[in-house]
């Protein structure tokens, strides 16, 4: 087909590809400045693993309350999910001495969690893992932390109640767990975080043998 089209035709469809190559290549350089695209790779921008909650970094003051709130201290596991760049969890070893996990789906961002931890100081205590959250085996936490969705954080109520022992800390940044009603609510710049502890759970009734 190319060789029956004159000279000139072959350059404007050679003209027409090459714009549409680079507006798809500008289109893209676009979604990669994002802020919820701070994570802008072939892995997971071409066939990576589907992303739950986009990334935003949490602010260093809502790091804080979100510890603050959760009681974090020495000796604590830490679970924090959507990690992202693992600020929360690494703020929690390195402020307060805890231990734990980050997960996050983003294997991008799960390097740079590690790379943070390496340069803190603190990549003995916290370790981070490209993983579902929901596949994740939370029974280990004295704390979960979490910057999620509404929707995401639903979900994940039936996993909380099943795998922590009560008296664990759940602690969310800007969205709660619909009707499960938190022990506190705190603001700081504009900013909400929640959080709630898991109750011991119900004595089984004792049936009388018949």
């Amino acid at each position: 087909m190319l060789r029956s089209l004159s000279s000139a035709a072959r350059l404007r469809l050679l003209a027409l590809i090459l714009a549409v190559v680079a507006l798809g290549l500008i289109a893209l350089g676009a979604r990669c400045m994002l802020p919820t695209m701070v994570s802008c790779s072939a892995t997971t921008i071409f066939g990576g693993p589907k992303l739950d909650v986009p990334y935003k970094s949490t602010r260093r003051d809502v790091v804080a309350l979100m510890l603050e709130m959760g009681e974090v201290k020495a000796g604590d596991t830490v679970i924090d999910l959507g990690t992202g760049d693992g600020r929360i969890l690494i703020a929690a070893a390195k402020e307060r001495g805890a231990q734990g996990l980050g997960v996050d789906l983003d294997p991008v961002l799960i390097r740079k969690a590690r790379a943070a931890a390496r340069k803190a100081g603190v990549d003995d205590k916290v370790r981070f893992e490209a993983a579902d959250l929901f596949k994740t085996d939370l029974s280990s936490a004295d704390v979960v932390t979490m910057y999620l969705l509404p929707e995401v954080n639903l979900r994940l109520r039936p996993q909380l109640f099943a795998q922590l022992k009560p008296g664990t800390r759940v602690v969310s940044h800007a969205f709660d767990m619909g009707d499960w009603t938190p022990e506190a609510k705190r603001q700081v710049g504009g900013a909400t975080v929640y959080m709630w502890r898991i109750p011991e759970r119900p004595t089984a009734t004792i049936q009388t043998p018949r």
